[in-house]
């Protein structure tokens, strides 16, 4: 029996996508082994690995479709038509039915230069509202705790697939349970059914390994999170002890929801059925779209069909138009947000301001820089669109006139419709030069010290974010500060701190130019202050502060720790929450 084209054209997409299926699941699981020798380089390495593997498996498999398949079958939209019909069919009983559905779209969208986007040829709505059935695979553990916290925290660090021995697992649980019961609701820590419910899978990142899950009773849940690290826990912590101790025990649905925060590196755990998993995790992080939830597993493309689609059914309620986002203007990139959706979408501008002296493809180039390094909570996932379409009705007047203006070779109008032919959206935050004219006076010690601390943060994971005023970063609704304008940030080891020289006579201090020398990678930490704030104060507070960040030294340290090797410790929770925290650690 001859198949047909459109046929064949979707076993050849779905043969990729198993391919792609595959090498991520070798990666994933050898998580555990990594953590096991604390071979945290070779997990920075696999996370670049994974991030890079799908865009690299969709052009291994478009070039196979294109060496097996005609010109004029690939670019037939009536034989993707049929082929998506096929293609449903084949996927109709997997468990990862939504991913392949997203493959197929990325590979249309390779055909088509994203264009084209119709669900006739391929899938703008999945092929069905929920999975075709439930899985029955088993996704948590459950222990009942009995009165006895010690006890149900102890079986929950001893069932974990950890190889490696704990340190002093006595210890652990018993500041555990002090913890739990001195911070749980009534209501479920005297309720006699109270269970600790945990997914069996560990979720690996950086020197972490995180349990997940919560503890219900008496008809309330809060979420649980047990992050296990390597070393002894009390001091300074060393990488080569092999042992293992808990370090904290969270809660709090905010405290969750940052570990899961889309500013962070992407989760290492082994996910036997997507949709189950992200479902399960929502449950826990009701307030978190589920497009952030798949990017926070490693999906990264399907939270963006996700995202897509979510931002659909916003458009669609006609609640408020595009505007202008609010704040300075950039010197890069135009600015718009749907104030509804808490989302800001980027777009390049023709001409950049006269201090900016870099190309549309140097700007692209920092937006993978970011998409593939460490983010350590402190700068925002961007997701990239092409041929982004809407109605001219959906925007404002004043935003679809400025963007017409600043970026006519990527925005134009056909008919009724917008169409922007390449934009990044971030998620929305308020810029932090904002915040601080609008917050109390009480608040400022505590955003600028967060600040400071974004900026030591980006520095220890191998960042200069470049243009450190403050209107390049944003506060989030748990009150961090985050990066989020990334066309001039660099890796700090291409960075040449300098100390200013001393004038030779007191006309040198007084001239306008400088009495010294400057390469074009020199930084002078001195000049921060006049640069990062005009107010008087806040300058004098920051260096209250951070005097640290003002001196050359402190930043050539950094550089030597990073060329030594030496992966800093930043986790996504506060140094006070420790159970051993340590002083000479970078932990927020």
């Amino acid at each position: 029996m001859k198949l047909s084209p459109a046929y064949r054209l979707a076993t050849t997409i779905l043969h990729g996508f198993d391919e792609y299926r595959a090498r991520f699941k070798d990666i994933t699981q050898d998580a555990s082994r990594r953590f096991r020798d604390a071979a945290w380089r070779e997990a920075q390495q696999a996370s670049a690995e994974r991030i890079n593997l799908y865009e690299e498996k969709v052009g291994v498999t478009l070039a196979r479709m294109q060496r097996t398949f005609d010109h004029d079958v690939l670019s037939h939209c009536e034989c993707w038509r049929e082929a998506r019909t096929h293609y449903a069919d084949l996927i109709s009983q997997r468990l990862d039915y939504e991913l392949s559905e997203t493959f197929f779209n990325s590979l249309f969208c390779s055909i088509f230069h994203h264009r084209h986007i119709r669900n006739d040829w391929m899938f703008v709505y999945s092929s069905r509202d929920s999975a075709a059935h439930h899985s029955g695979i088993e996704l948590s553990r459950r222990q009942p705790v009995n009165g006895d916290w010690q006890s149900a925290l102890r079986w929950a660090l001893e069932e974990a697939p950890f190889e490696n021995p704990f340190t002093d697992i006595h210890r652990d649980t018993q500041l555990g349970a002090e913890f739990l019961e001195a911070n749980l609701p009534d209501a479920i820590k005297h309720a006699p059914d109270t269970e600790i419910e945990l997914l069996k899978n560990v979720f690996y990142r950086n020197k972490g390994a995180y349990l997940v899950g919560r503890i219900y009773g008496g008809g309330e849940q809060v979420p649980l999170v047990l992050p296990v690290l390597h070393g002894e826990g009390f001091g300074e912590e060393k990488d080569a002890d092999s042992r293992l101790h808990l370090d904290t025990v969270l809660i709090e649905s905010d405290e969750v929801s940052i570990i899961f925060s889309f500013t962070r590196a992407y989760f290492q755990v082994e996910v036997p059925v997507p949709g189950e998993f992200v479902a399960y995790l929502q449950e826990l992080m009701p307030q978190k779209p589920a497009g952030e939830l798949y990017a926070s597993i490693g999906f990264f493309k399907h939270g963006k069909t996700e995202f897509f689609r979510a931002l659909n059914r916003q458009v669609a309620k006609r609640e408020d138009q595009f505007i202008i986002a609010p704040g300075v203007r950039g010197m890069v990139m135009a600015v718009f947000v749907l104030p509804s959706f808490r989302t800001v979408f980027k777009i390049i501008k023709d001409k950049f301001d006269p201090t900016k002296e870099m190309s549309r493809e140097n700007v692209r180039e920092k937006y993978r820089l970011v998409k593939r390094h460490d983010r350590v909570g402190r700068m925002a996932d961007t997701q990239e669109f092409s041929n982004f379409i809407a109605r001219q009705d959906h925007f404002s007047p004043e935003c679809l006139s400025h963007l017409l203006e600043v970026c006519p070779s990527t925005v134009y109008l056909k008919d009724d419709k917008v169409i922007i032919k390449h934009c990044y959206t971030e998620r929305m935050m308020t810029p932090l030069n904002i915040y601080l004219e609008e917050c109390s006076e009480e608040e400022k010690p505590t955003i600028l010290k967060d600040y400071g601390n974004a900026i030591k943060q980006l520095a220890a994971a191998n960042i200069f974010p470049g243009d450190m005023l403050l209107k390049n970063f944003g506060v989030t609704r748990h009150g961090r500060v985050i990066f989020y304008d990334y066309d001039e940030i660099c890796y700090l080891t291409e960075c040449n701190f300098r100390h200013i020289p001393e004038a030779l006579y007191p006309e040198q201090e007084m001239s306008s130019e400088p009495w010294y020398s400057v390469g074009p990678n020199d930084i002078f930490p001195e000049e921060f202050g006049p640069f990062l704030f005009a107010n008087m104060e806040l300058r004098k507070l920051f260096y209250q502060l951070h005097p640290e960040l003002f001196d050359a030294d402190y930043w050539q340290g950094l550089q030597q720790a990073i060329i030594d090797g030496r992966v800093i410790d930043v986790y996504p929770y506060r140094n006070k929450q420790r159970f051993a925290g340590s002083a000479g650690q970078l932990v927020y």
